[in-house]
């Protein structure tokens, strides 16, 4: 070792002062490669996470913004999903219903010739229940039974709706009249189960 140092300390200046630079850079290169280099990698790295968890904060930032108008929403869904649910008759309010769609035609001065429940149709959530109907009155009678139907607490859809044997008499106008009433009813999840299961 000494023979080394020995040997450094008679060279010239020049030579030391080029001696001492290749060594400070081959330091330098040392302490870049393995010490700032892989810190460095590590900084970017970390610098590209924290961009992503900024972002991240920001959008929840703008939910929790929202988050009292969604609830206000969710509520105003929920009310209207109970009153819907109130127009959608159970399976033993059905009969009570047909029998007051009977009643509000014989308010209306209609005669029943036919009355026919046919079977229910489910569909994903609720079931069609149709009745055929054929009544025979006046045309003001037809008009005011399709109104009080409309008007009845539960939803009842009249469709196919045929008129035939129309007969003028004086002021009145008599008619038969062919159609088809459609109410519906909410499946409870049991009877939505088992619907799913005979389609599978």
């Amino acid at each position: 070792m000494n023979l080394g140092m020995d040997k450094i300390t008679k060279l010239p200046n020049k030579q030391k002062i080029a001696l001492l630079i290749v060594l400070l850079l081959a330091v330098g290169a040392a302490l870049f490669f393995f010490l700032i280099q892989p810190k460095y990698n590590e900084l970017k790295k970390l610098e590209g996470k924290l961009t992503g968890l900024q972002e991240e904060v920001q959008k929840n930032r703008i939910l929790a913004a929202k988050l009292p108008i969604l609830e206000k929403e969710y509520q105003q869904l929920k009310i209207e999903l109970a009153a819907a649910l109130t127009e959608l008759p159970n399976q033993k309010e059905i009969p009570a219903l047909l029998t007051s769609v009977t009643d509000e035609g014989k308010k209306a001065g209609l005669d029943f010739l036919v009355f026919r429940p046919l079977g229910e149709q489910p569909k994903e959530f609720y079931a069609a229940v149709p009745v055929d109907i054929a009544v025979s009155g006046t045309f003001s009678s037809v008009g005011n039974f399709f109104a009080a139907v409309g008007n009845l607490p539960r939803i009842m859809n009249i469709s196919d709706v045929k008129f035939s044997d129309i007969k003028s008499s004086g002021t009145q106008t008599s008619l038969k009249v062919n159609c088809r009433a459609t109410t519906f009813r909410f499946l409870e999840q049991k009877e939505q189960k088992n619907d799913k299961k005979r389609k599978k």
